[in-house]
């Protein structure tokens, strides 16, 4: 094969290799939602995606890493749905940082309802050992960027983060829509000591 023809063939491979590694995530996705993480075994993810064992560990280094690389692109997919919301609220002449709060905790409950099994496969405490602690880290990740709207307000930021945190695990185990908006409203009343303070004495 002359370089020229390997030149052309290679993208040819890279997208196999791609299409490949995409259908072994939806199957993983689907054996995991279906069986749960520890009952979930490699040999049912290849079968599922009509794939080989030795292309499953090209791409990954094991079941732990299918179940991580799931967990990473729905986490992006969420970044990206409250970055949008909080963008598209400053672009419409929103200033509130609680109000920007809302748009980007909204769009967050809603792709948790769009994608609720997936959700809950990450919710329900049954992944590799050691998710936990990429749970807490992620947390404590959205609490960082929520302080960043929240100036000088450590405390308001402890309260909103772990109230919302607390609805996408009930909004996610229940469906329940009217939920998440009932949960947002009762979260946007939510004012620090000291704005209470001084509303109540002017």
């Amino acid at each position: 094969m002359s370089d020229v023809e390997n030149v052309v063939a290679q993208p040819r491979t890279s997208e196999r290799g791609a299409a490949t590694r995409t259908s072994l995530l939806a199957a993983a996705r689907e054996i995991f939602v279906s069986k749960g993480f520890a009952e979930a075994g490699v040999t049912d993810v290849v079968a599922r995606a009509e794939a080989s064992v030795g292309s499953l560990y090209h791409h990954f280094s094991g079941k732990a890493d299918l179940y991580l690389t799931l967990f990473e692109e729905w986490q992006a997919r969420q970044t990206q749905r409250t970055k949008q919301a909080a963008r598209a609220a400053r672009a419409d002449g929103e200033s509130d940082p609680m109000r920007v709060f809302l748009s980007a905790a909204r769009a967050y409950l809603d792709g948790c309802l769009e994608e609720r099994e997936v959700a809950a496969l990450f919710l329900r405490g049954d992944g590799p050992p050691g998710f936990d602690v990429v749970m807490r880290d992620r947390l404590r990740m959205w609490a960082q960027r929520n302080a960043a709207l929240f100036e000088d307000e450590p405390a308001l930021v402890v309260v909103i983060t772990g109230a919302l945190a607390a609805a996408v695990s009930e909004v996610v185990r229940t469906g329940d829509r009217r939920l998440a908006e009932e949960v947002l409203a009762i979260i946007g009343q939510i004012r620090p000591t000291g704005s209470a303070t001084a509303s109540s004495s002017g």
